[in-house]
């Protein structure tokens, strides 16, 4: 579900209030999906503990976006620790699309995303996984293929047991330039000086095992 065009400016709209509203999205790896409180609930089906880096997963919204927009959505974590990051400008090599059978099949594990046969950016904004993470919190902007790591800004987010309610995520793509913000507070601003700037594309969430969060109101907008 989802509505595109329906206002000016307005490219995709999806409230993500529960599973209904994502099912025509494409998971990649073992996802859960459920409500909260009129929310999207995501979370992971398998033991990372058990199955470790292929317990985690990506879901990819349908729509194929332009360059030139804002993406924003908000973001609850329930339950940690976890990993949570969106990629934006997502496509295949060689102009491919990203659901294109040429492209190699992926599974979740991520290594088939940051240096696999996909050209991205991913954002990962509430890095809880690990205990050096959560130690020193940051928002990391990473280009794929290759898993350079391009932009770094500090990471306002609390732990889940702190949160009190939902937060605002913001991702700017235009060109060379790739923004982000929560709740309105900048967090990096990345211009890309290569000869390999990424375009249009799709965009998708990911988490690692075994965080619970919950997601509503994602809209992709032209600047």
């Amino acid at each position: 579900m989802g509505t595109a065009g329906l206002e000016t400016g307005v490219l995709y709209r999806n409230p993500l209030a529960g599973p209904d509203d994502v099912a025509e999205w494409v998971a990649e790896g073992p996802l859960s999906l459920g409500s909260h409180d009129g929310a999207l609930e995501l979370s992971g089906s398998l033991d990372d503990q058990e199955f470790g880096d292929h317990a985690h997963w990506t879901f990819w919204c349908p729509e194929e976006f332009p360059d030139g927009i804002r993406i924003s959505w908000e973001f609850l974590p329930l339950a940690e620790p976890g990993l949570a990051m969106l990629f934006f400008a997502a496509a295949g090599h060689r102009g491919l699309d990203l659901f294109s059978q040429a492209l190699a099949p992926r599974t979740g594990y991520y290594p088939q995303y940051h240096s696999g046969d996909i050209d991205a950016l991913h954002v990962s904004y509430f890095r809880h996984k690990y205990q050096s993470e959560r130690a020193f919190r940051t928002c990391n902007l990473r280009k794929s293929a290759g898993f350079e790591l391009v932009a770094q800004g500090a990471d306002p987010l609390p732990p889940a047991e702190d949160a009190v309610d939902f937060y605002r995520l913001e991702v700017l793509k235009d060109g060379p330039l790739a923004a982000f913000s929560i709740n309105g507070l900048p967090l990096f601003e990345w211009r890309d000086s290569s000869d390999t700037v990424l375009g249009g594309g799709r965009i998708g969430f990911r988490q690692m095992a075994p965080l619970r969060a919950a997601y509503r109101n994602l809209v992709v907008e032209k600047l």
